[in-house]
C-alpha cells in the first residue's frame, strides 16, 4: 500500500490520481487533518509527504528498504503562489511527476494529465487563435504531456471544431434518455443497470414514468432547437419491440425534429437484438445505432459476463445492413482479461472485414462498483495488459477502414494509462460523442441514473442527477422534473 499524507486538505484528488497513474495495481490512502488517520491493515511500501508552508510545497517521499527501514527516495520543494490555483495545481502536479518518474523510471503518456478531457485544452486554445505549435509547446511544459498524445489532441480537437459547427449552441440542446436494464451485468461494468429478469414486469412502469418527463422536457424547451438525441443505458433494445415503438412514437408527438442532425440507439449488446427490433428502429427513422462486441474472442466473452457469441456479433450486423443502417457503431475494448496483441490483431481483423462506419477503442477502467474490483482477489489470476502497440493495432485498422480519430477522453484507472478514442469515416461521427465530451451545448437527460447539463453563455456548466434506484425514479419523477426546471431555469444546479 502506499500512504499520502498531507498536513491541509487540499488538491487530495489530483494528487491522488497522479500517484494511482504511477501505481495502478496499488491501494492508496490519503491522510488529511479532516480525515480520521485508521490504523492501516496492509504493509506500506512508500510513503509521500506532502506539507504546504507560507510560500512553498515540500515533498518526501520514502521508501521501506527492509523491515522497519525506511530510506529517502527524493524530495522537492519549489515556490508557489497559493492565490493562483491552477498555477499550484499545476506546479504541484509537476514537480510529483518528476519525484515518481525518476523513483520508477517511468514516463506517463499522458504526462500530469488526470481529468478525461484533455482535448478540450486543445480546443480551446485553438478556438482562441494558438498557432498548434505554441499549443504543443504549452502542454508539453506544463504537463508533460508526450508528442504522440499532443498531436492526437491537435488532430482531434481541429476535427471536432469543424463537426461542432452545425450546432446551435444558443438556442440548441441535446437530449439523452437512459434505458436501465441490462440482459446480464458485464465483469467490469459500474453503470446503473438492472437485470431485465428481475424487472420485466416494471419496465411499463419506468416508460410510464420517463413519458412524464419527456412531456415536460418538450414544453420546456418547446422554443429550443433540439440538435441530437442519444437513447443509451443499460441497453435500451432490452425493451420489447412494442415499448421501443411506444418510446419512440412519444417523442416523435411531442419534439421538432426540423433542427435534429442525429438520433442515435445504443443498440449495444447483440443478444439483445432482433430483427422485430431494428425494424422498429429503422420505421421510426433511427440515423445511428450501435452493436457492440468488446472483443471477438469467444473465450474472453464467457468470462467478462457478455451472454452473447461471436456469431450473433456478425449475424446482427449482417442483419441492420440488409435493413438499410449505413451507420453503425461497433465498440471495442483494450485490456480485458487475458487477451493478448494477438486476440486483439485477431478481433481488428474481423471487424475489417464487416467494415462498420464507427469505431469506439476504450482502454479498459476499472471502476470501484464493478465486479472486476470489487471481487478482485476471485480474478487476481487473470493477466489484463494493454499496451500502445494494442492501440497502434487498432488504430491501424482504422486507418486501413478509412476512419480517423474524432473524439477522445479518458477515465480513472485505466489500463496502460492510455485513453478511449473513437474513429469514424468521413460524415459518420457521432456528435453526441463529442457533446458529452466538450460540453459545448446542454444537454437535458432523462431516465434512471441520468446527469443533465446546462451550458450558459457566458459557458459555465451546472449540472443536475436523477436518481440511479429505477423504483425510486418511478416513485419520484415530480422530483426529477422540478430538479431540471430549477436547473435550466436559473444559474444555479439542483
Amino acid at each position: 500500500m502506499i500512504l499520502i499524507q498531507l498536513n491541509k486538505d487540499d488538491f487530495e484528488y489530483d494528487i491522488h490520481s497522479l500517484v494511482k497513474a504511477f501505481y495502478p495495481s496499488e491501494n492508496i490512502s490519503v491522510w488529511t487533518p479532516q480525515k480520521n488517520k485508521k490504523k492501516e491493515i496492509q504493509p506500506i511500501s512508500l510513503w509521500l509527504d506532502i506539507e504546504y508552508r507560507q510560500q512553498e510545497i515540500f515533498m518526501l517521499l520514502k521508501a521501506e528498504h527492509a523491515s522497519s527501514v525506511w530510506e529517502i527516495a527524493g524530495q522537492a520543494a519549489f515556490p508557489v503562489d497559493f492565490c493562483d490555483r491552477k498555477q499550484t495545481k499545476n506546479l504541484l502536479k509537476q514537480n510529483l511527476y518528476h519525484l515518481l518518474s525518476a523513483h520508477t523510471g517511468q514516463t506517463l503518456p499522458w504526462g500530469t494529465l488526470t481529468g478525461i478531457r484533455p482535448t478540450k485544452i486543445a480546443m480551446n486554445m485553438l478556438e482562441s487563435g494558438t498557432p498548434e505549435n505554441e499549443i504543443a509547446a504549452y502542454m508539453a511544459h506544463t504537463y508533460e504531456t508526450s508528442k504522440e498524445k499532443i498531436d492526437l489532441s491537435i488532430a482531434i480537437a481541429q476535427r471536432e471544431l469543424t463537426l461542432l459547427r452545425k450546432l446551435d449552441y444558443v438556442n440548441g440542446y441535446s437530449l439523452y434518455i437512459g434505458i436501465p436494464f441490462c440482459p446480464s451485468t458485464c465483469l467490469y461494468c459500474s453503470f446503473p443497470s438492472y437485470s431485465l429478469k428481475q424487472w420485466a414486469d416494471r419496465v411499463d412502469d419506468y416508460l410510464d414514468a420517463l413519458e412524464q418527463e419527456l412531456s415536460f422536457t418538450a414544453a420546456q424547451f418547446a422554443d429550443k432547437h433540439l440538435n441530437c438525441i442519444y437513447i443509451g443505458g443499460g441497453t435500451p433494445t432490452t425493451l420489447t419491440p412494442k415499448q421501443l415503438d411506444r418510446l419512440f412514437s412519444k417523442i416523435e408527438s411531442i419534439f421538432d425534429f426540423s433542427n435534429l442532425l442525429e438520433y442515435t440507439v445504443e443498440a449495444g449488446r447483440p443478444d439483445s437484438i432482433t430483427k422485430e427490433k431494428l425494424e422498429v428502429l429503422r420505421a421510426h427513422g433511427i440515423s445511428r445505432i450501435s452493436i457492440n462486441p468488446q472483443t471477438m474472442k469467444q473465450k474472453t466473452l464467457t468470462l467478462i459476463g457478455r451472454q452473447h457469441t461471436v456469431e450473433q456479433t456478425v449475424s446482427c450486423f449482417y442483419l441492420a445492413r440488409e435493413l438499410g443502417f449505413d451507420n453503425i457503431n461497433m465498440d471495442l475494448i483494450m485490456g480485458l482479461p487475458e487477451e493478448t496483441l494477438e486476440d486483439v490483431q485477431n478481433t481488428m481483423e474481423s471487424l475489417r472485414k464487416l467494415d462498420p462506419d464507427n469505431l469506439t477503442i476504450h482502454s479498459l477502467a476499472i471502476k470501484r462498483a464493478a465486479r472486476l474490483h470489487m471481487f478482485s482477489e476471485v480474478y487476481a489470476g487473470y493477466k489484463m495488459v494493454n499496451t500502445q502497440a494494442h492501440l497502434d493495432t487498432a488504430a491501424s485498422v482504422c486507418r486501413q477502414m478509412g476512419m480517423f480519430p474524432y473524439y477522445l477522453y479518458r477515465q480513472k484507472n485505466m489500463a496502460g494509462n492510455f485513453e478511449n478514442i473513437g474513429y469514424a469515416k468521413n460524415g459518420k461521427e457521432g456528435i453526441y460523442n463529442i457533446l458529452i465530451m466538450e460540453e459545448k451545448q446542454s444537454i437535458v437527460a432523462l431516465g434512471a441514473g441520468s446527469i443533465s447539463k446546462h451550458v450558459s453563455l457566458d459557458k459555465q456548466i451546472k449540472r443536475c442527477e436523477n436518481v440511479k434506484d429505477v423504483a425510486l425514479y418511478i416513485d419520484h419523477i415530480d422530483e426529477m422534473m422540478e430538479r431540471k426546471r430549477k436547473l435550466f431555469a436559473s444559474n444555479h444546479s439542483c
